[in-house]
């Protein structure tokens, strides 16, 4: 199986929330902004448990979140 990455589109969710900071989303979701930073850079996968908690911040369905680069 051809290695895939998990992409986000945390940084245009956050823009269209009223410009919502990194940290105040790691605030509201229980991780540090560097957490946050490195997962909407690609740098770091997030926990399931973490990435259905950011998904809920912004009310939407895991998957409108996150996904696999195509």
């Amino acid at each position: 199986m051809p290695e895939r990455r998990l992409t986000n589109n945390i940084r245009t969710l956050r823009f269209l929330a009223e410009e919502m900071t990194q940290a105040e989303l790691g605030k509201r979701v229980g991780v540090t902004r560097q957490t946050i930073a490195a997962v909407e850079a690609g740098k770091y996968s997030p926990t399931l448990e973490c990435a259905f908690r950011i998904a809920e911040v912004f009310g939407k369905p895991l998957d409108e979140v996150f996904g696999w680069e195509s």
